[in-house]
């Protein structure tokens, strides 16, 4: 990566440098990887950090309870955007529901298979489709679509957003509902910028043994809404050495008015919104911003 931004440097100052710069990259394809993944972080992001997801989100149930009433409530089938190695939807699947998975990463997707070969029971009712959820074959209608923890922040422009929302209101039953589980983005606003490195947990790799401590470096684009994030890996090697793993990612807050907006323009209306997983009103200080909404009267904008 510091090779690239060397010739980037040497290269982007004039037209003529610029097709200099490409025509080096069209003759090394590693380095037009590596800009690949600079200058577009989300799109190798969860292959990056696959065989770390699971275990460093052992804990992360509090959802769950809330995926299982509105599935009670709306029935399926269900969609899983952002489905990952199968968190959610896998849950879902054993209380009876048949649910689509779609995500755009091959690691994570090749790991919630492998769960599958183990929950043989589950293989009826579970599909994992390998895809961007925009483009990708998808056998709506659907009951129930869930974007679970902060999956609609990784679509990380405002022009991102409204394509998803109009992909989930086509995909959607006319009785259907929409969950999106955002942050509570006046309180992320709130907090002071410092830059400073910040150890996020530690836990134990299953497949290797080893400890890995999780780290994170952040800014905030106010401006932009955007959310720049580092996360670092090290993980402790039998012989004492570390290995480091660093991931960047690019994430977009929405606020609750524009999130009204979003949803009118896109043809959807918002039936409820909750302030965490317990269902207690969306207020100033709550730590979540759950959207429930429907199809809306007419076709989208």
């Amino acid at each position: 990566m510091r090779r690239f931004r060397a010739i980037a440097l040497r290269y982007t100052v004039s037209p003529l440098r610029a097709r200099r710069f490409w025509a080096t990259l069209r003759a090394e394809p590693v380095l037009a990887q590596q800009m690949e993944a600079f200058m577009n972080p989300n799109d190798t992001f969860y292959d990056t950090i696959a065989r770390f997801y699971d275990a460093e989100n052992a804990e992360m149930t509090d959802d769950l309870p809330l995926y299982e009433e509105l599935y009670a409530r709306t029935g399926g089938p269900v969609l899983d955007v952002g489905c990952g190695t199968g968190r959610v939807m896998l849950h879902l699947a054993q209380q009876g529901a048949r649910v689509v998975g779609v995500d755009r990463s091959e690691q994570m997707l090749a790991r919630g298979q492998r769960k599958l070969e183990v929950m043989r029971d589950l293989r009826r009712r579970v599909t994992f489709v390998a895809g961007d959820v925009l483009t990708a074959d998808l056998p709506g209608p659907f009951k129930l679509i869930l974007v679970p923890y902060n999956g609609f922040m990784h679509f990380h422009t405002q022009a991102d957003q409204l394509a998803a929302l109009r992909r989930f209101r086509a995909l959607l039953s006319a009785d259907g509902l929409l969950v999106l589980d955002l942050p509570n983005a006046g309180e992320a606003y709130a907090t002071q910028d410092d830059n400073a490195l910040v150890l996020e947990r530690s836990f134990v790799e299953p497949e290797s043994g080893h400890l890995v401590m999780q780290h994170s470096v952040s800014t905030l684009d106010r401006i932009a809404q955007q959310l720049h994030v580092t996360w670092i890996y090290d993980e402790v090697l039998p012989d004492g050495l570390v290995r480091r793993t660093v991931a960047p990612l690019r994430l977009r807050y929405v606020f609750f008015g524009e999130m009204q907006l979003l949803l009118a323009a896109t043809g959807l209306r918002l039936i409820e919104v909750y302030g965490d997983y317990d269902e207690a009103p969306f207020e100033e200080g709550c730590p979540r911003m759950i959207v429930l909404a429907g199809p809306g009267e007419g076709s989208p904008a």
